[in-house]
This record gives structure tokens, sequence and C-alpha cells, in this order.
């Protein structure tokens, strides 16, 4: 039997080198092993364990090829599941509603057995929570805790409730945003027990879910050479496995990964001129084997490789306010991207060669939507219009010609499950659409709350049949299942 720690160098050695024979020519295996070098210590403990079972005669020859193969399970695990997944957004592997816009970040829940119509007042009100301050944050909600953040006094404060409703603690992140717009912008985002935000001032902060105790926080504006900008930094954080994305839009660089364990760089993305960060939140999704990030910029929208963070593309977004809050929209190898004011949305065609990819334009909609984002549903992309027409459009993903258009609700965020759009405008009108060969039309609407305001900008959360909807101060939750 050949020397203990010989034997165990040499076992983990052929593993990580299989491994990184078997990978997809696209994927990055420099990677992947330097990340399975990490686990050596580990390995090698499974390693000695069965050269002792073995010097001991208590396993037989095939135990112990049985044990080998078994030992490749947790190897394997470490490689992302998107590898083998088909085209199209990479979902969170945590359960429920763990980041902004749900599982792939795209406004699609999964429920079925939904209410049809809603009565003549709206469905059930089953509880609200008062006292959240002032803040456009969406709740996220996982496992028995929901998760939301406001501006209260001079504090950036994240609430934990149950699911009753019922306060389970809540912490400071930093300091409140004054001007302008005062309130809380971006939503927390969960991964493997830690809960994360970044502030409105570039404080990104790792909490424990449990208690609301702070693990680790980075500046990323100080870290990256990156001036805040007139509204804020309101990125909501796309978590890439044991990656945090953002989009510090510096001098150093233009988006940036960060392990999610201790905040340490792992890869940047070069600067795109004089672009500085905006107010959109990134996507990830598999393209031709290829695992991708698109968001945007000041002045642009562009796409990176998931893995090492080099840019792919970029395509222009300028408008006079340098506001791209809308997240990206991905579907079939296209992206669409939007900017009020002035490009209006466009969809681009992604091309691959080699290790290029270029995103080519198809075409050019009215539709402008800003803080309310889209929904793409069965080939056709609903949202608002914000300057050129404040009502709702569905518009053919493939031709960009408009399908429906419904007036009588103002511009706003939608999310979609079960057949239905739920809808909340600025105006705080709450709106159940359908469509069909009647077009565009409402299946049920009511007042949230009767104060006059044109900011009602948080998008609604739908899970386990309740509907989640916020207007700063007050987060209510409806029961809409059937």
């Amino acid at each position: 039997m050949p020397d203990a720690n010989r034997f165990c160098q040499t076992g983990v050695d052929l593993w990580i080198w299989t491994i990184a024979v078997i990978l997809p020519k696209s994927y990055n295996k420099t990677m992947v092993k330097n990340k399975l070098k990490e686990d050596k210590p580990l390995m090698k403990c499974h390693f000695a364990a069965i050269r002792n079972c073995r010097k001991s005669q208590t396993l037989s020859h095939t135990g112990f090829f049985i044990i080998l193969c078994l030992l490749a399970l947790p190897i394997i695990a470490l490689i992302p599941t998107s590898l083998s997944a088909a085209d199209g957004l990479i979902a969170s592997p945590e359960p429920d509603w763990p980041q902004w816009r749900g599982l792939r970040r795209d406004g699609i829940s999964n429920e079925k057995g939904l209410l049809r119509s809603w009565p003549q007042d709206g469905p059930k009100l089953l509880w609200k929570i008062n006292g959240l301050g002032k803040g456009w944050s969406s709740p996220i909600v996982v496992d028995n805790r929901l998760y939301i953040t406001g501006d209260v006094g001079q504090d950036l404060v994240i609430f934990a409730f149950d699911r009753n409703g019922k306060p389970v603690w809540k912490t400071k992140n930093g300091k409140y945003w004054k001007n302008p717009y005062p309130g809380a912008r971006a939503s927390c985002a969960f991964s493997e027990g830690r809960l994360y935000h970044l502030n409105a001032h570039g404080r990104l902060a790792c909490l424990d879910p449990a208690s609301g105790n702070e693990i680790w926080t980075v500046n990323i504006l100080k870290r990256f050479d990156a001036r805040n900008i007139t509204w804020a930094l309101s990125e909501c954080l796309l978590i890439d496995g044991q990656r945090l994305i953002v989009t510090p839009g510096g001098k150093k660089a233009l988006m940036a990964a960060l392990d999610k364990h201790n905040g340490r760089t792992v890869w940047t993305t070069e600067p795109l001129g004089e672009d500085r960060a905006s107010h959109s939140s990134p996507i990830i999704f598999q393209y031709q084997g290829r695992r991708l990030i698109a968001n945007c910029s000041s002045a642009h929208g562009f796409g990176v490789d998931a893995d090492t963070g080099k840019l792919l593309w970029t395509v222009p977004l300028k408008n006079p306010h340098r506001v791209n809050a809308a997240t990206p929209i991905y579907g079939s190898g296209k992206v669409y991207y939007v900017t009020p004011y002035a490009e209006n949305g466009r969809l681009y065609r992604l091309a691959a060669a080699g290790q290029s990819i270029a995103a080519e334009h198809i075409w050019t909609s009215q539709l402008d939507t800003v803080t309310g984002g889209a929904v793409l549903v069965d080939g056709t992309l609903f949202a608002a219009g914000y300057k050129n027409s404040k009502w709702w459009f569905g518009v053919d993903w493939q031709t960009g010609k408009t399908k429906y258009e419904l007036k009588g609700l103002t511009t706003g965020a939608a999310i979609y499950a079960d057949g239905r759009l739920y809808c909340l405008d600025e105006s705080g009108t709450v709106a159940l659409l359908k469509w069909g060969n009647n077009g565009l039309e409402t299946a049920g609407r009511f007042r949230l709350f009767s104060k006059r305001t044109k900011d009602a900008w948080a998008h609604p959360v739908l899970l386990d049949g309740r509907l989640y909807l916020r207007y700063h101060d007050t987060l209510w939750c409806y029961d809409v299942k059937k």
C-alpha cells in the first residue's frame, strides 16, 4: 500500500484532472480546477478513509470503486448546474422569492390556483404592516421570513417579519438617502443562510438572517473608485453561486464579482469609458453553453461573461438624465433594453462567434417603461409606457409590434402568475389584467390607499397565494388564492 499522504494527494489530483477534462470547452476550466484545489484538505480526508479501510481489509475491491464513484458526486456538484441547462434565465437555487423579481429575476411567479377575477373591493386583506419608513424596495420571502428595507429617521433599516406580519428583528445598514427622492432603494437578496443588501451609498452588508447581526461589510464605491449617481445606487444584488454581482461604475470596474463569504473581489469588468452606475439590476442567463450577465450603465446596456467578468457587448442607452432603471429582459437568445426620454425599448439578438458575442439590433418599440420593468410571457412583452404613453402594452417579442393596449391605468410595475398580470401603478391602483381575443382588459382593480400620489414604484411580490404590495411606510398582504 502506498504512503498515506502520497495516496491521498494522487487521488485528489486525479479527480481534479478528470473533472477539468470533461468540462465543456466553453467553460472556464482553470477556475474549476482552482476551486477544486481549495477543497483538497477535505478530499484528502476522504481518500485517507478509503486507504485505512483497504489497509485493514474491511473494504472489498467493489466497495472501493463504489466509494470512489460516490466521491465524484460532491466534486461534480461544485460545477454550476447551468452547464447542462438549456438556454434561458438561470434561477436561484433558493426557495420561495429570495431576490428581486423572483427566482429568475423576471417578475414571473410559478403560482397556480389563483383567483381568476377579484371582487369589487379587491381580494381579502390578511394583514398590513406600518412603520417601514420611506422606500420603494420590495420584500423578499424565504422559508418563514419576510425581509424588507426602509429609511427610518437617519438610518437605512432592514426589517424581518414572520409570514403573519409579526416583527422578528430590525437592524441598520448605514445612513438613509436624503435627496433627491428620499427612501430606501434596493431589495435584499438571500443565499445559503445569509442575507445581503446594498444601500444607497454603496454600503454592502452581509447579515445573519436569524438575528440580523452583521457578518461583514464593504463599500463598493470606495473600493472601485466610483462616484454615487444623482438618484443614488439602487441595484438589487445578483447572487451567482459563491459570488455577489455589483455594478459600481467606477474607474476600477464597471461590474465586479465579490466572494459572498467575505466580500473579497473575485473578478472585475473593465470601466466603460466615462459611464457610471445606473439604477437597474442585472440578470443572469445561459446562452449557447455560456453563462452571461446583462445590466445597464448610465449610457449603455451591456453583457459580460459570468465566470470571468469579460465585457462582451455594449449597446447605446443614452438619455439626458443618465437614467436606465429597467432590468433587462432575456428570451430566446435576445435581450431587451429600454431607456426613457430617448431611445425607448430595443431588442437585440445575440450572435456568438468563437469567444466573442455581439448584440444585433432587431426592433425598436414605443414602449419606454422605466421603474416598472417588464415581463415576458409566451412571446409577449408586457409593461407600462412612461413618457410616450402612460398606459399598458403587450408587444410581440419577435417583431416589436404592439399587440395589446390598455388605458385607464398609468405607468407602474407588474408581475405575472397563473395567466394574469398583477399590476401596481404609480398612483396606487392595483389591477388584475387578462388578455385574449378581446385584448388586454381588467379582471379586477382596487385602490391600495386614498392618498393622491405618483410614486408607488415598489414591485409586487406573489408567493403561496399571497400578494404583497408596498407603498413607503406600509406593506399589505392579500389572499389571492381561489
